[in-house]
């Protein structure tokens, strides 16, 4: 081999591998009475390591099965899920917990905070889940509770914080355990305007500043004004956005 074509591979190689999520062929259906409705059709996509990509669709357009395959909540009835890699749809139920234990971080609607462990506790969740419990995770949690700006209410439970200071929390927790991404679902969905516009601000500086690849689902068009990238969902496919953003 030519050290021409070496270099040429090497690098082909590199880009390939560029990608932390791709999906192929993605086909996913529920039965209905004594019909079945196909949610997912041949679904593609990729998504490069370090890119935001904003998800759009309406309600009941298959935006939470998508999440659900992407996560490995559950599994495609045909189709790979390939995150860095590793195709998560071939994993065992166990396999998949643990993956996603290690692999991904979660933004939710609701925060899902652990209501009897202080705001410290929650962003060193992920990291005890992976069996890291040493110093330096605990340097690593405060770290990212001082990068949403909530150093000073580690001590504070859940019932003690604002609804955008308890988003905060969840998106320091996301980061802590350095996933290789990040999911967000309607991460603004339960906090007014100027807090959610705040957070969503947070989030994306974050998520930018580590050099995170994440996955935003949303009916709010607007959130596609921060995005890399904007998709909607649609007939069980993705498509560019009908309307200008």
């Amino acid at each position: 081999m030519s050290v021409e074509t070496f270099t040429y591979a090497f690098w082909a190689l590199k880009m390939a591998s560029t990608n932390i999520v791709e999906l192929k062929n993605l086909n996913k259906s529920y039965d209905e009475g004594s019909k079945q409705r196909q949610v997912l059709r041949d679904l593609a996509l990729e998504v490069s390591e370090g890119q935001m990509l904003v998800l759009l669709g309406r309600s009941g357009s298959g935006k939470s099965t998508l999440l659900n395959l992407l996560s490995g909540i559950d599994r495609p009835d045909a189709g790979q899920v390939l995150i860095n890699g590793t195709d998560i749809a071939a994993l065992s139920e166990k396999e998949r917990t643990l993956f996603r234990r290690n692999q991904i971080g979660f933004v939710f609607q609701s925060f899902n905070l652990i209501s009897t462990l202080t705001a410290f506790e929650n962003v060193m969740l992920p990291l005890r889940l992976k069996g890291s419990m040493d110093s330096k995770s605990e340097a690593l949690a405060m770290h990212f509770l001082s990068e949403v700006g909530l150093e000073d209410r580690k001590n504070s439970y859940p019932d003690r914080l604002s609804g955008g200071e308890q988003q905060r929390v969840a998106i320091a927790r996301a980061l802590a355990h350095e996933p290789s991404f990040i999911l967000a679902d309607e991460p603004t969905g339960n906090l007014d305007y100027k807090t959610g516009a705040s957070i969503l601000s947070m989030l994306a500086d974050l998520v930018r500043k580590n050099n995170r690849t994440m996955i935003i689902a949303t009916h709010d068009r607007e959130m596609g004004q921060i995005a890399d990238r904007v998709l909607e969902l649609r007939e069980g496919q993705l498509h560019e956005p009908l309307e200008t953003l």
